[in-house]
């Protein structure tokens, strides 16, 4: 009986005694001998043996909302608040799809209107044009506009490659097919350079933001549609059938019995498809568009006092990254057990 507990607990006390030092030396550099405020001469004699959290309180402002002028960082922070409060409600499950769309809907453009300073009948007092938007802001709003122009072209997608027979199901295949093939940065690429000779001299030419965002969506739709084809295959064919004989049309099937089951099979996917379209985001830095990691070479990189602390900043950036992420599976996981317990 001793022999088994000594086996058992053995793994356990090599894995402490292993990390003991690694985790001691961690935290007496992050925590311990760390230098807490924006004192450059103490971060600098601290360089090797503690971390310098003094940068994230000189240069967080221009981490979190780039080439914004400084004088109005009221307004992109509203509007962060406005964009993060609405996806929490969307992914929320004690709120109905009503309630959920009408967040969106009121937050979408408010947040709009206080980034740009105008939009339609709204304005405000200065006009703040997309090239100098960046930070966090301008990726929460890549990333929720890419999700809702994606979202009803990949049900299309899916819906066509699915059901579809002959030359429908063909198209769409082939859609997915190749937009799938493609690497994200020729997509940016294609809308920062190669859309405007496209439209060039026509009368809509779009700015580089919206460009942006429409190619990438299009670009996610495929991967989207993907992911609910999986739902509508997880739905069992009896469902489809049981439906057509109790005197659905097939579209009525389809829309009352096989979508909404396919949509809470694939919402844990949705969800997951959205974080890591919410991280690619950082891709578009390089058409420069400067969300918030390239916010951060904007803020550390280019100060030569402060570029010795990127990693401190960097750090800084993916704890934003994990809150968001962390936050958005956490409420998609409860949302999906509600679904569960309902149904």
């Amino acid at each position: 009986m001793r022999r088994w507990g000594l086996n058992a607990w053995a793994p356990w006390l090599l894995a402490i005694v292993a990390l003991a030092w690694p985790v001691w030396a961690l935290l007496n550099w992050a925590v311990f001998q760390a230098v807490w405020v924006a004192d450059l001469p103490a971060c600098q004699a601290a360089v090797g043996q503690g971390a310098c959290w003094g940068v994230v309180a000189e240069k967080w402002r221009v981490i979190l909302f780039g080439r914004y002028p400084s004088t109005l960082w009221w307004r992109p922070a509203l509007a962060t608040v406005l964009w993060t409060a609405a996806l929490w409600l969307c992914t929320s499950p004690r709120f109905s799809m009503r309630a959920r769309a009408t967040a969106l809907a009121v937050a979408l453009p408010l947040g709009l209107v206080l980034m740009g300073g105008q939009l339609g009948p709204w304005a405000l007092t200065e006009a703040v044009p997309t090239g100098q938007w960046g930070g966090l802001p301008l990726t929460l709003l890549i990333s929720i506009c890419v999700f809702l122009l994606a979202c009803p072209l990949a049900l299309l997608l899916a819906l066509g490659r699915h059901f579809g027979r002959g030359w429908l199901g063909r198209v769409c295949a082939v859609y997915i097919d190749v937009a799938r093939a493609l690497p994200l940065v020729s997509v940016l690429f294609l809308a920062a350079y190669v859309l405007p000779r496209l439209l060039k001299g026509s009368s809509f030419e779009p700015d580089l933001l919206w460009r942006v965002v429409a190619t990438i969506a299009f670009f996610t739709a495929a991967y989207l549609a993907e992911v609910l084809r999986g739902g509508f295959q997880a739905v069992p064919r009896s469902q489809y059938t049981a439906a057509l004989a109790l005197g659905l049309s097939p579209a009525q099937a389809v829309a009352h019995v096989v979508l909404p089951q396919a949509l809470r099979l694939a919402a844990p996917n949705l969800v997951n498809s959205f974080i890591t379209l919410f991280k690619d985001c950082s891709l578009v830095a390089i058409v420069a568009l400067f969300e918030l990691t390239g916010s951060l070479g904007l803020a550390v990189s280019g100060d030569v006092q402060w570029r010795d602390f990127y990693l401190e900043a960097l750090l800084f950036v993916a704890v934003v990254y994990w809150v968001y992420c962390r936050a958005l599976a956490k409420q998609t996981t409860t949302s999906h057990h509600a679904l569960e317990q309902k149904f």
